[in-house]
C-alpha cells in the first residue's frame, strides 16, 4: 500500500524534501513507517524520540495501523512562546 508522507519545519530543512511517498505491506503499523524513512533519510533517526506523528487530523502513535491512501505528517514538537 503506498503512504503520502509530508515533512514539517525544520525536520524538512533537515532533509530537504517537502514530501515522500512510502510503499508498505498491508498491516503495517507508522513505526514501520519510520522504520522505512530512516533507511532513507538517516538523519531523521536522531529525532525520533521528540517527533509527533499525524494521521489525517489526529496525531497518532507508533502502533496506529496504517490503511491505503493515509496522509501521514511528520512534524517537530509543538513549541508555544
Amino acid at each position: 500500500m503506498k503512504i503520502h508522507v509530508q515533512f514539517y519545519a525544520q525536520l524538512r530543512d533537515l532533509i530537504g524534501i517537502r514530501e515522500l511517498d512510502v510503499d508498505l505491506s498491508k498491516g503495517a503499523t507508522v513505526r514501520d513507517l519510520l522504520d522505512q524513512i530512516y533507511a532513507k533519510q538517516p538523519a531523521l533517526r536522531s529525532h525520533d524520540k521528540s517527533i509527533l506523528i499525524g494521521a489525517g487530523v489526529e496525531f497518532v502513535d507508533r502502533n496506529h495501523k496504517l490503511k491505503p491512501g493515509d496522509e501521514i505528517s511528520i512534524m517537530p514538537p509543538v513549541q508555544g512562546g
